[in-house]
């Protein structure tokens, strides 16, 4: 459905229109047009192609969805694919925003996204001397908003990593903080596949040659790049402490696997030493030591006894008990 559809005028909202009339506003000196589409269907993405003379490529890209962040040129236009990110209770859903950009006019296009973009809209109409740079304005903005989101996203899973941490210095289930930073893992991959392809994209909006459409905006698009490479090197570093935990989790089963197999072979030595004197005194041969004596019996039992303790406390000064 159509969000919004705007016509601006040398910096100012001039009025809202019907879609009908976009044609009759994009061809007006210092004039643009914003429209905000959510979820549209085919028909209504027919329409903005035939309202803004899309390439057919584009419009093909935003029809199917599921696209890599870029930055394509066609022509004199621009194509920005962006990916969305929300947190869903444990869940990190993944949306999109298409942005279709010309010399006067702006289309953005977001699927499976439930948050909107009207603060963006708000925050260009407070700004006039700005919104006068035209689409190329908004297409900063956009894309900034985009990329201030990924920023508590961020910081949420460095949270789940601290609390993941604790759980297995406190002794808790080994195999549940497995899952759950593996869980992480793949959460920080989505999050870097949404900002990896972009740097070498937005890079190209500010250094050497710019569309047209972005001219003399390279600062805020240097900006935009900046805030990504934070989040990139970040990333990196958060995935590389997940790693590290899980090493970390791993070596720490492995230490109390090994403190088991000590404690029952220091209890399998306490057993065995009564067993084998036992099994000595067992023995049905006529002529044996002791075999008459009154005293043989408990000189048995104190001598299995005496070992034992002995044993015992040889174990637990050296922590096997």
């Amino acid at each position: 459905m159509i969000v919004n559809c705007v016509a601006y005028q040398n910096g100012r909202k001039f009025a809202d229109i019907d879609k009908r009339a976009i044609h009759e506003f994009v061809g007006r000196p210092d004039t643009f047009v914003w429209v905000a589409l959510q979820d549209p269907n085919d028909a209504e993405l027919a329409d903005m192609q035939d309202a803004f003379d899309l390439h057919p490529l584009a419009v093909e890209d935003a029809r199917h969805g599921h696209q890599r962040p870029k930055i394509e040129e066609y022509g004199d236009s621009l194509f920005v694919a962006l990916h969305t990110l929300e947190q869903a209770g444990d869940e990190l859903n993944v949306g999109e925003i298409n942005i279709f950009v010309g010399r006067n006019y702006i289309l953005s296009v977001r699927n499976r996204t439930e948050k909107g973009f009207s603060e963006v809209r708000k925050r260009c109409e407070r700004e006039p001397e700005l919104l006068q740079h035209g689409s190329g304005y908004v297409l900063y903005a956009l894309m900034d908003a985009v990329v201030d989101r990924y920023f508590p996203v961020l910081d949420d899973l460095e949270t789940q990593l601290e609390a993941i941490e604790e759980r297995i210095f406190s002794g808790s289930q080994a195999r549940a903080n497995i899952e759950a930073l593996y869980g992480l893992k793949q959460k920080l991959m989505t999050l870097r596949h949404a900002v990896g392809p972009l740097l070498e994209s937005v890079g190209k909006l500010y250094g050497g040659r710019v569309p047209q459409i972005c001219a003399g905006m390279g600062e805020y698009f240097r900006d935009v790049y900046d805030h990504l490479v934070r989040l990139n090197q970040t990333i990196d570093a958060t995935r590389e402490m997940v790693v590290m935990a899980m090493t970390v989790n791993l070596s720490l089963i492995s230490l109390q696997e090994n403190e088991t197999v000590k404690r029952l072979a220091a209890y399998g030595a306490l057993v065995a030493i009564p067993t084998m004197i036992a099994g000595v005194y067992g023995m049905n041969f006529e002529y044996m030591p002791e075999l008459k004596w009154v005293l043989g019996y408990p000189f048995a039992v104190g001598l299995m006894v005496g070992i034992d303790v002995y044993l015992f406390f040889r174990f637990r000064k050296a922590k096997w008990l």
